[in-house]
């Protein structure tokens, strides 16, 4: 089982890719098209040509997962279009993304917000 963290790095492939690749196949794409190693603990994301599924390809220290959600009905609404080849993407939204949502649209907070340092009366003797 994957969980995907706000410390993972997520990185959309923008263009289709044919599902018949496995592990390596998907490997190799990172590495000519999208210029980022494999290994290196990031989280990829594809698409097939359709937008019916999506493809999830990360190694974990130890090897590599990939895992496929087909959806059984319907197909992704929004995917992004871009001259680069990889866009980045948040954890928040790889999951309105699998639930075939549209991330902007999707009134989500920051994974991260930050916290005030509290005062404490003892400090101020000091």
């Amino acid at each position: 089982m994957l969980a995907l963290t706000p410390q993972h790095r997520l990185l959309l492939a923008v263009d289709a890719v044919d599902f018949r690749r496995g592990i390596d196949g998907m490997a190799a794409i990172c590495l000519q098209r999208l210029k980022e190693q494999p290994d290196s603990g990031t989280v990829f994301v594809f698409t097939n040509k359709r937008r019916v599924a999506v493809k999830i390809l990360v190694y974990d220290g130890h090897g590599f997962w990939i895992c496929m959600k087909r959806f059984s009905q319907g197909k992704l609404q929004w995917w992004p279009t871009s001259e680069a080849n990889v866009q980045a993407i948040s954890a928040q939204e790889l999951n309105v993304l699998l639930h075939q949502g549209i991330p902007s649209k999707a009134n989500m907070l920051p994974a991260w917000k930050p916290i005030a340092m509290p005062t404490y009366a003892h400090q101020a003797a000091c």
